[in-house]
């Protein structure tokens, strides 16, 4: 097979350096980096710690609104699609990278491959639920991450190309996890000074615009972890920092320590060490779950129900009163319950596109 593989964001690049190794064994992939996160942190920095190849284009569009960004990236990719005439288009997620690549390739007939399918919020203020339901509806095969994902397929009517093969991101957690050591690390201080990682921390990430747009939800969040019986480590997303250092220093939040955004082998080590996790992130509150640590996710929707069970990740406004009560909850892991996979999914992706050639 010939797979052109789309990706854009951090998330979409953890997803591919696993399923990337395991296509490579026997087919042909030209990996696209739309450059939708571009800077070194966000995005070249995953490309050599996980080992991921060296993108084949790199388009270099980031910026503007939605559409803007999602009508240049189509233009960009169908250019690419016409000189490579893949088998496959094969995108991971909900971005505007994932979304651009699907539209792209439907219309030039182009098989399309949707990783991490049925996932739903049924928030429609939520541009990513967007992308989500449109994808799926372009595309031609439909892997799933979880069961929730295939009820969801179902209720719209594609269950018939939606199969179950589990989250690649449980794979790389897998194959990732314990290659950095906390005790080892250096943080970057947004100061510019160096800073070790505390003994005992929180670990709190948060990016989205519902949280980081104006002064309220941002305090109320970092207050929070100022209430908090050790410091907070807080990778700061690069449009966000002016903002969080602002508030930091304006109401003396010295338990917040604000640094620049981590690799993700730094990330997991965080995530494995710390004592608990708040984020309005839909893959960090997964590596929370897989890491067994109680989380607490600042957003108005659910974004996999999966989590949400035995006091394991629970949903809170941005308020801080209301943030710390939900950490003080106690969880209750059951090690049997394991929905998002045997951590194969990676193999059982390649094996899918190579079954739906033969049809």
């Amino acid at each position: 097979m010939k797979v052109v593989t789309v990706v854009g964001a951090r998330p979409q690049f953890i997803k591919a350096a696993v399923v990337s190794h395991e296509l490579r064994k026997k087919h042909t992939e030209v990996l696209v980096h739309t450059g939708q996160h571009f800077d070194y942190n966000m995005s070249q920095q995953f490309f050599d710690e996980l080992d991921i190849p060296a993108p084949d284009y790199n388009l270099g569009i980031s910026g503007g609104t939605h559409s803007q960004m999602t009508g240049k990236m189509m233009m960009a990719i169908e250019e690419v699609l016409l000189k490579e005439k893949p088998d496959w288009l094969l995108v991971y997620g909900d971005t505007n990278s994932t979304l651009a690549a699907a539209l792209a390739a439907a219309k030039l007939h182009i098989k399309i491959c949707h990783v991490e399918a049925g996932a739903r919020t049924h928030s429609m203020t939520n541009p990513e639920e967007i992308n989500r339901i449109c994808t799926d509806h372009v595309a031609s095969l439909l892997l799933v991450s979880t069961g929730s994902g295939c009820d969801e397929l179902a209720k719209e009517g594609l269950q018939d190309r939606s199969y179950l093969v589990g989250d690649p991101m449980f794979d790389a957690f897998r194959e990732y996890s314990g290659r950095v050591k906390t005790e080892d690390m250096q943080l970057q201080l947004l100061s510019g000074a160096l800073a070790s990682v505390p003994e005992r921390y929180y670990y709190l990430t948060c990016h989205r615009e519902e949280n980081t747009n104006d002064d309220k939800e941002l305090l109320e969040i970092l207050r929070a972890c100022e209430m908090l019986d050790a410091p907070t480590v807080y990778p700061v997303h690069p449009r966000n920092k002016q903002r969080a250092k602002r508030l930091r220093n304006e109401h003396k939040l010295d338990k917040v320590i604000l640094t620049e955004p981590v690799g993700y082998l730094e990330s997991l080590s965080l995530v494995r060490n710390a004592l608990k996790i708040i984020t309005d992130s839909g893959g960090l509150q997964r590596e929370a779950f897989f890491a067994g640590k109680k989380c607490v996710t600042i957003l108005d929707f659910v974004c996999w129900p999966e989590t949400m069970i035995d006091g394991r990740n629970e949903l809170s406004h941005a308020d801080a009163d209301e943030i710390t009560e939900k950490l003080k909850h106690e969880q209750r892991i059951d090690v049997n319950y394991q929905p998002f996979g045997d951590g194969y999914a990676s193999e059982k992706i390649v094996e899918m596109m190579e079954k739906q050639m033969e049809v």
